[in-house]
């Protein structure tokens, strides 16, 4: 009775033995991949495969996965190196990079510290580039290289299995004395723009004032103009009137005024004695002969 128990104790052992092995076998070849990572799989240390997202199978006990690569993007810690520029001047320039992993299979294999090296190509290719710029162009061409600093980032690092998404240059200080200079010459640079528009506002004033009295001077040559016109016109009227009445049209003409000036002064208000020269009378009598004969 014994050995028959200990038969089936026996027999149950060898198959929990053999569930154990293929759960074991199940769980070293089946492998979910989550979707933000890909799996680097080796075989005799060697390289196998490269896992996608999903459900994958493996040879058990054969394969390995050596490597979990995240293909999330990443951002490089901000980094801070000196460039010199090409008119010499020192500046510091804030740099930040981001990328991501497409093949990871050449990541893990070619590049011991990836994070270290893009950023090592980063600045060399910072120093370099900002080194065929004067200071003014570095600082109004910026877009301009940080395009160029993304290009060649991408192609120095392209071996590598990496993308490089985004370059930035977040800024770009000067040390002091060179700040300082430029300040001044900032300042200086002010003073002779306002001192120019003074000027100019100065001369603007004087051609607008010239242009005033040469504009009033032509009225007034207009005026007299259009006044020696009409005495003119007047002496041509009259020279026509004597030409074609005779001298007795400008006698009465003449006459006829004397009387309106005689009555324009004897109708003032109040009592009035009025002095006429012997002439005067000789006018009215003329005056009244002309208009007797005009009748």
């Amino acid at each position: 009775m014994d050995e028959i128990i200990i038969g089936i104790g026996g027999g149950n052992i060898v198959l929990l033995l053999l569930a154990a092995f293929l759960i074991l076998t199940v769980l070293r070849g089946v492998k979910i991949v989550p979707q933000s990572e890909k799996y680097v799989v080796e075989r005799f240390g060697r390289l196998q495969s490269v896992l996608g997202p999903g459900i994958n199978f493996i040879v058990p006990f054969l394969d390995r996965v050596r490597h979990k690569v995240s293909i999330l993007e990443r951002q490089l810690p901000t980094a801070s190196q000196d460039a010199i520029t090409s008119d010499n001047v020192l500046v510091q320039v804030e740099t930040s990079v981001f990328y991501r992993i497409l093949e990871p299979e050449k990541t893990v294999y070619r590049i011991r510290d990836v994070d270290a090296a893009i950023a090592t190509t980063v600045a060399g290719i910072v120093r370099a580039g900002i080194g065929e710029m004067e200071l003014d162009e570095v600082q109004s061409n910026r877009q301009q290289l940080i395009s160029q600093i993304k290009q060649q980032v991408a192609d120095a690092v392209d071996d590598w299995g990496i993308e490089v998404t985004r370059a930035e240059i977040l800024d770009v200080n000067l040390d002091a004395a060179t700040r300082e200079a430029m300040l001044q010459q900032l300042n200086a640079e002010r003073a002779r723009r306002a001192q120019v528009t003074e000027a100019e506002g100065t001369r603007r004033a004087v051609e607008l004032q010239a242009d005033a009295e040469l504009y009033a001077a032509q009225k007034a040559a207009e005026a007299r103009r259009v006044s020696a016109d009409a005495e003119a016109y007047a002496t041509e009227v009259v020279a026509k009137a004597i030409k074609e009445n005779g001298i007795e049209a400008a006698q009465y003409q003449v006459a006829l005024k004397q009387v309106e000036a005689l009555t324009a002064v004897g109708a003032g208000e109040g009592k009035q004695t009025i002095i006429l020269p012997a002439h005067a009378l000789d006018a009215f009598g003329d005056a009244f002969k002309l208009l007797k004969g005009k009748a």
